[in-house]
């Protein structure tokens, strides 16, 4: 079974401001006070600046729009996630920005490669953000991130 996920991460706050601007910006809310944009087919063609150079090394972030991130940044922090697995393999990516920087990343696990003893990617980036684990696995768990399986299954 594949998991697929391209989505900005950060506060309900932050993502609803930032979504604002954009029609095909759809926040979903997540535990801990977050939320989760999904980078959607019609939401990266949006805000895209036509570049085609790989953003950080991201696959699915707009040309231009880490620019984007840093600005909404200045409302609360905004991070970027980046997953693919099939079968139990795959990758993870991770940034963070925080008052209008790039604070956090990015942070990448290859295919075959092992997370590092503080966790993925994205759980290092959800615990920057303030997720605690507790009774969960890890921070990824901990705010429902295991929901569903694809990018696009998020929408409403």
């Amino acid at each position: 079974m594949g998991y697929t996920l391209d989505a900005l991460i950060g506060s309900v706050g932050a993502l609803h401001a930032a979504a604002s601007q954009w029609p095909a910006a759809v926040p979903v809310p997540l535990a801990h006070d977050l939320a989760l944009l999904p980078m959607t087919d019609e939401l990266f063609d949006a805000v895209t600046d036509g570049t085609t150079e790989r953003v950080l090394g991201f696959w699915k972030l707009p040309g231009g729009f880490d620019r984007e991130l840093s600005s909404w940044s200045s409302v609360g922090p905004v991070g970027y996630v980046e997953a693919d697995f099939f079968g139990g393999v795959g990758s993870q990516r991770a940034a963070l920005w925080v008052a209008g920087e790039l604070a956090f990343g990015p942070l990448f696990v290859g295919e075959g490669e092992p997370f590092a003893p503080q966790g993925s990617p994205i759980s290092q980036l959800l615990a920057r953000l303030g997720v605690e684990r507790h009774r969960y696995r890890d921070e990824f768990e901990a705010v429902g991130l295991g929901r569903h399986r694809e990018t696009a299954d998020w929408l409403p």
